[in-house]
């Protein structure tokens, strides 16, 4: 799948603000500072498409960006930021939740996760709460440049061991980078199976 247009449509402080027509989301979750501005920008070959922040934790509302006038790509906070206060984790979190348990327009969610790291608790408990109750959902190792493919792949089945305690089946996976463009053919490829076209 290739994409030519992509266009910001709006963002929303709650789910009865999202778009109310027949565009599926295809939605990009993770921890802030995880690279999902910069990995949303790689897809859709627009620089400034999703404001890419030095302080994470900046997307505080859903976004939706059209893409071709078929599908909606959306951008949505990032959680577990230490920087902002209790109150304001919590509407985050309402925010998300909302959107993931109860949005219909949700079609797919892709879980966003930094390759360098120890598989983190708070990933585990997202993904953890997304089994729970069938939201369809894949991961996508971010960062992948900064590590060698053998490292890359042993914090992929770090990652693995760490899901298998709870899990029989695995989600699809696909290690990206934006900065060398790695994963973004295989991910649209995935995008394009799942809106069935």
């Amino acid at each position: 799948m290739q994409i030519s247009q992509a266009e910001f449509k709006c963002s929303s402080e709650r789910i009865s603000q999202v778009p109310k027509d027949d565009l599926r989301d295809i939605a990009f979750i993770g921890r802030s500072n995880v690279g999902k501005s910069s990995l949303i920008n790689m897809l859709t070959n627009r620089t400034g498409l999703a404001k890419v922040s030095g302080t994470p934790g900046k997307t505080r509302l859903v976004n939706h960006f059209c893409i071709d006038r078929a599908w909606y790509l959306v951008d949505l906070p990032g959680y577990g930021y230490a920087r902002t206060s209790k109150t304001q984790r919590g509407e985050f979190s309402k925010l998300i939740t909302d959107y993931v348990l109860r949005c219909e327009k949700l079609h797919f969610l892709f879980v966003l996760v930094d390759i360098r790291l120890e598989p983190q608790k708070i990933d585990l408990r997202f993904i953890e709460m997304l089994g729970q109750n069938g939201v369809p959902f894949g991961i996508i190792f971010t960062k992948a440049d900064k590590l060698s493919p053998t490292q890359a792949r042993r914090s992929v089945e770090r990652f693995r061991g760490a899901l298998a305690e709870q899990w029989e089946e695995f989600p699809p996976m696909f290690v990206s980078s934006s900065a060398k463009g790695a994963g973004r053919e295989e991910i649209l490829a995935f995008i394009g199976q799942c809106l069935g076209g």
